[in-house]
């Protein structure tokens, strides 16, 4: 054979030999590795908070006394105490609180029908020691021996605000607050004639009144 021949027949087998080498390469089965495990501290990262019964956000309390600016309240105690009258007090005072403030209950004064646990309010009156009667009708309650819910019937005069006493015919805000001032520094009603005593009330008001309040 001629060289040139050769030649061109030793490319040839060259370029099969490449082909059928890269052929067998590319034919041969490759290793996959594995994909990575979850990591389960970023699995609780990316998930949303679990909650069951135990873990259930607890109810919210219930909404706080009613209070007077700045965290005071102001209460006004009457009846047969030491130092009657108007009192401020911290929010969330106890009626234990307003009888010390007011120098405690006179010797002798029973304390059984008051609550003197009970959380008090902005604008409370406190009345000790005053005789059981019918409470103001209408009336929202204060602390008063003797207790009892509020049931309609003549407006005690030892337990009724000054809204209620200006409710009373021919009682203004004047007159209410003259017969709130006589309770006080007297420990009281313990009738109703005393209403006599009262400055300005004579005898025609006495008797529009008589009937419509009692001690």
């Amino acid at each position: 054979m001629e060289p040139r021949t050769l030649a061109a027949l030793a490319v040839v087998l060259i370029a099969a030999a490449v082909f059928a080498a890269v052929h067998f390469r590319s034919a041969r089965p490759h290793s996959v590795r594995a994909p990575d495990p979850v990591n389960e501290a970023a699995h609780a990262r990316t998930s949303g908070p679990v909650t069951d019964g135990a873990g259930a956000p607890e109810p919210s309390p219930g909404p706080p006394p009613a209070t007077g600016p700045g965290g005071h309240i102001v209460v006004d105690v009457s009846g047969k105490v030491r130092s009657p009258g108007i009192h401020q007090l911290p929010s969330g005072a106890r009626v234990a609180d307003a009888l010390r403030a007011a120098g405690g209950a006179r010797p002798g004064v029973d304390l059984t029908g008051i609550n003197r646990a009970r959380v008090l309010m902005d604008g409370e009156q406190i009345v000790v020691g005053a005789p059981p009667g019918p409470p103001a009708a209408g009336s929202t309650g204060g602390a008063a021996a003797g207790g009892g819910s509020p049931t309609s019937g003549p407006v005690s005069l030892n337990r009724a605000t000054l809204e209620q006493l200006d409710t009373l015919p021919g009682v203004g805000p004047v007159l209410a607050q003259h017969i709130v001032d006589y309770r006080t520094q007297h420990g009281g009603f313990r009738s109703v004639d005393e209403l006599r005593e009262v400055n300005g009330i004579g005898d025609r008001r006495f008797a529009d009144l008589q009937p419509l309040v009692g001690p």
